[in-house]
């Protein structure tokens, strides 16, 4: 049909349409990218960023740092109480310290010198008694001092065995809660100082910064925007006469200005419900005017950009 000329070509096709050979069926869209937006766990005041847009960020590396001298204070608080509720845990585990159970000791053993001396002085005085050499109220006196040396001595052993003793189990179970309570609280410190600096998740490409050094960035509000890479995806719309035609993976060729040829999507998606007009109306008329929302993803973006138009062929 080459060979013809125009005019007569146009005339074949009005009353032969078959005659110009099968209609190639291609879709019009756009690029679209995911795009990963970085930002901090909590505020914070922006001392340190890393990222400059268009540049290639790879996972791992440090966007930016969010202050954190007051988590680096809180850090080392909590350290601190763990210190001691680690040495009083100790403590009430093995009793009172060496030198205390000494004291203790070297008093039991004055007290017991004290205890000897009280049983020969009334000893004495219980001899002399008989020869009329002391009174029944001296007998009296050293019968009390006796009394009172056995007391101190059997106060001072009792006082030992239990500095030699470990704590009772309700102050060693109160102990290790209050352990485990300053662990717990110096790991949340550990990690709230750990979130004032914020990794890349993801190769790719920084797209866009949205703060400065020095400013003040929310909870949650994203800092840097990252395009990763093989995130684009191609987003077109398919008439309702050819929704039962295609099938998710099927394969498009995808051209566009400028482009090379050979890059190529997969179908991912097709929205199950119609756009553009309104669901009640399914005429036969009004069917021409459905279409359905697609998503395919661009296996060999060969360097497309997002918002960049496209035409995709099965």
């Amino acid at each position: 049909m080459s060979n013809l000329p125009d005019w007569l070509v146009s005339i074949i096709v009005v009353f032969y349409p078959g005659f110009a050979g099968p209609m190639i069926t291609e879709y019009n869209g756009y690029a679209e990218a995911d795009y990963v937006y970085v930002a901090p766990a909590a505020a914070g005041r922006i001392v340190e960023i890393n990222a400059e847009e268009g540049a290639p960020i790879a996972a791992g590396a440090v966007l930016f740092r969010i202050d954190d001298t007051h988590q680096t204070t809180a850090l080392r608080a909590a350290e601190a109480q763990v210190a001691v509720a680690r040495a009083t845990l100790d403590n009430l585990a093995t009793g009172s310290r060496a030198a205390e159970i000494d004291v203790i000791r070297a008093t039991l053993a004055q007290a017991e010198a004290d205890q000897r001396l009280a049983r020969l002085t009334l000893e004495r005085s219980q001899n002399l008694l008989a020869s009329g050499a002391v009174t029944q109220a001296r007998i009296d006196g050293d019968t009390a001092a006796l009394q009172g040396a056995d007391a101190r001595v059997a106060q001072l052993q009792a006082q030992l065995q239990v500095a030699e003793l470990p704590a009772r189990d309700a102050q060693r179970i109160g102990a290790e809660a209050a352990l485990e309570a300053a662990l717990a609280q110096a790991d949340d410190a550990r990690l709230a100082l750990k979130d004032r600096t914020v990794f890349a998740p993801a190769d790719g490409v920084v797209d866009e910064v949205f703060y400065a050094v020095g400013e003040v960035a929310g909870a949650g509000a994203p800092v840097v925007a990252i395009l990763p890479e093989n995130s684009l995806k191609a987003l077109f719309y398919i008439p309702e006469s050819d929704r039962a035609q295609l099938w998710l993976g099927q394969e498009f060729a995808v051209q566009c200005s400028g482009c090379p040829d050979g890059i190529t999507a997969r179908l991912l998606r097709i929205a199950p419900s119609p756009q553009y007009t309104p669901p009640i109306i399914y005429s036969r008329a009004e069917r021409a005017r459905l279409v359905f929302r697609a998503e395919a993803e661009i296996l060999n973006a060969a360097g497309l950009l997002p918002g960049q138009p496209l035409t995709l062929r099965p």
